[in-house]
């Protein structure tokens, strides 16, 4: 049981960036309902702003509203840490995947498409996956009502939100993951060299080919993972990110890839590098 915990750690750790990533939010455009509309100034001249707009991603933009949403859903996937459930993550990760589906919009107009047959059926799976839902019986929609109401989310959002997700996993499936082979030689070398060490003695090491397929899986993973990584900066360094609230331009790590405000000094940041959201 030991090497399984092993090798489960090392499979979280190596799938987390990518999927973290893909924890996509619900465009500003398809969430009308996140926030009241402000009052015209002539009614309501002295009226607080109910949202604003926190970064521009080609023309797109983000808005408060969305970061708050972002933060919400991301506690429906059992990924990441405390450290990604800031609003400057948060950002982060809706930077990167707001590059990623308007390239993917580009290649083909329907490519964020999901049926609502795969839809039902994979929000299917995501209710018997969540512990909370033993609690609140979410195999029936009131349940589910019930338990995602305690997040502040409604069936809606999360279907829409569940429906793009599933698009970034096929979209990146296709164009990064089915062309890669991982040979024999390099699922030894992991064995030997970063599992086998792991062992006070060698020979309590479970077998390499009982390891086998998951060491494949870690290798394909991280090489999912670098691909994805490029060519997501490539994306960045012909698009244009920019991010005008203050608080989260100051928090952006040097990597994040988003250009400052006009108003402010350039930082060159790239946010799927290295801490990929």
């Amino acid at each position: 049981m030991r090497i399984n915990a092993t090798i489960a750690v090392h499979c979280a750790a190596q799938a987390a960036a990518l999927l973290l990533l893909i924890c996509c939010v619900v465009p500003a455009h398809a969430q009308a309902d996140s926030a009241p509309a402000s009052p015209e100034p002539e009614t309501a001249p002295h009226a607080e702003t109910l949202d604003s707009v926190v970064a521009v991603v080609n023309n797109q933009v983000i808005l408060a509203s969305d970061i708050d949403l972002e933060m919400r859903l991301f506690r429906l996937l059992p990924i990441g840490t405390r450290v990604d459930f800031t609003r400057a993550k948060a950002l982060e990760r809706m930077i990167t995947r707001t590059l990623i589906e308007q390239q993917i919009l580009l290649e083909d107009p329907q490519g964020l498409d999901v049926t609502p047959k795969d839809l039902e059926d994979s929000l299917a799976e995501l209710r018997q996956s969540l512990p909370a839902c033993k609690s609140h019986d979410c195999a029936t929609a009131e349940g589910w009502s019930s338990y995602l109401a305690t997040l502040g989310l409604t069936p809606e959002r999360v279907s829409a939100y569940w429906a793009r997700r599933m698009a970034l996993l096929r979209f990146i499936e296709m164009r990064f993951r089915s062309g890669i082979r991982i040979l024999p030689d390099e699922i030894r070398k992991y064995y030997q060299e970063t599992l086998v060490p792991k062992y006070a003695k060698p020979e309590d090491a479970p077998s390499l080919e009982k390891l086998s397929p998951r060491i494949q899986e870690i290798l394909l993973q991280q090489k999912v993972n670098v691909l994805l990584g490029d060519w997501v900066k490539s994306l960045q360094d012909q698009g244009q990110v920019e991010i005008l609230d203050p608080a989260l331009r100051d928090a952006a790590p040097p990597e994040s890839g988003a250009e400052a405000s006009p108003s402010a000094p350039a930082e060159s940041a790239s946010p799927g590098k290295g801490g990929r959201p």
